[in-house]
């Protein structure tokens, strides 16, 4: 039971930075290495408290390779930030990868839809270049939504015995 409490604190730490995330790519359009570093280091700790076995260790450190081999090459491209690469390798670690692949999905479209709203208000000020898009708004966006559809229904349907031992 205490593990499973720390398991859903450290997802509510999760949440909470994917929202700093956000905020500070809208801002600055950029996302701090000291917040991607805080969600990759949380996750073994996410391990240890969900139970997961050595299988799954492996298999989420894998995915975290692939995604980092995947989204830097994209940054190297120039088709996506640096930190949005970091932020989304980091959540590779904590996401199974049927899970992954949703968030993926999500941060796709709502990407695109962010993307067109950027164009459209960069045109409607007569701004000249290409307008920078604060993706780290749809990552967070889709890790959130991935986290609640995941996550939200067990707390709903948590036995009373654990709901009122707070």
């Amino acid at each position: 039971m205490q593990s499973e409490t720390c398991a859903y604190a450290l997802l509510a730490g999760l949440a909470l930075a994917l929202v700093i995330a956000a905020a500070t790519d809208l801002k600055r359009r950029e996302i701090d290495n000291w917040l991607n570093t805080a969600v990759a280091l949380g996750a073994p700790l996410y391990w240890l408290a969900s139970g997961y076995g050595p299988t799954q260790v492996l298999l989420q450190l894998a995915l975290a390779v692939a995604v980092l081999g995947l989204f830097a090459a994209l940054f190297q491209a120039g088709a996506m930030g640096g930190g949005d690469a970091k932020l989304l390798t980091a959540l590779a670690l904590w996401v199974q990868p049927a899970g992954f692949a949703r968030l993926v999905v999500l941060m796709s479209l709502a990407g695109g839809v962010l993307t067109l709203g950027c164009m459209l208000a960069h045109r409607l000020q007569h701004r000249s270049g290409a307008p920078a898009v604060p993706y780290g708004v749809a990552i967070a966006a889709a890790g959130l939504w991935t986290l609640a559809s995941h996550h939200l229904p067990a707390l709903r349907d948590a036995p009373a015995a654990w709901s009122t031992g707070w």
